[in-house]
């Protein structure tokens, strides 16, 4: 499941994981570790998820990206406008600094002004990189030829994607 940050590709994937009745692991949960520091054993936990016979995760942290993408059967890329990511990835931020919201490994978001002191702040980060999937994934796919990617430009799409979805069969 591929796509900026506020694509809302977390839920998608969840939603395909149960329409298609496969496991669906959270990539944010198997990197982030306290003080939102990469867990070490990150790299070979997507190893394993990814050598494991079926399965639904982001397609996310360039160090996995490669892995997932050589032993995924395809690549949904929510690619929705950027005027709607940034507004989702805006809000939620926002309620998770108010509620305090614990995330992975007890993290939680810093205050709202470190937008202005951290780089990569999430709101940031997201806009500096919101068009890296447009070569991203092309270049996954030329480098795995068998890898299928299906784009979606709109929630309309996306949820005309999960009708057509059926329980996977081993």
């Amino acid at each position: 499941m591929a796509g900026r940050p506020g694509a809302g590709k977390s839920t998608l994937a969840r939603r395909i994981a149960e329409a298609a009745d496969l496991p669906y692991t959270e990539l944010d949960a198997l990197h982030h570790g306290p003080s939102w520091n990469a867990r070490p054993e990150f790299d070979d936990d997507v190893l394993a998820l990814a050598q494991s016979p079926a399965w639904i995760t982001e397609w996310q942290y360039p160090q996995a990206r490669p892995v997932l993408a050589a032993h995924a059967d395809a690549i949904v890329w929510l690619d929705l406008p950027v005027r709607v990511t940034m507004t989702r990835l805006t809000r939620r931020t926002v309620s998770r600094v108010r509620n305090r919201t614990e995330l992975w490994a007890g993290n939680v978001e810093p205050p709202l002004r470190t937008i202005f002191t951290e780089p990569n702040h999430i709101i940031r980060w997201a806009w500096r990189t919101r068009h890296d999937y447009r070569t991203l994934v092309p270049e996954a796919q030329a480098a795995n030829p068998s890898l299928q990617v299906v784009h979606l430009q709109s929630q309309k799409q996306a949820s005309a994607y999960l009708r057509t979805l059926r329980p996977h069969s081993p």
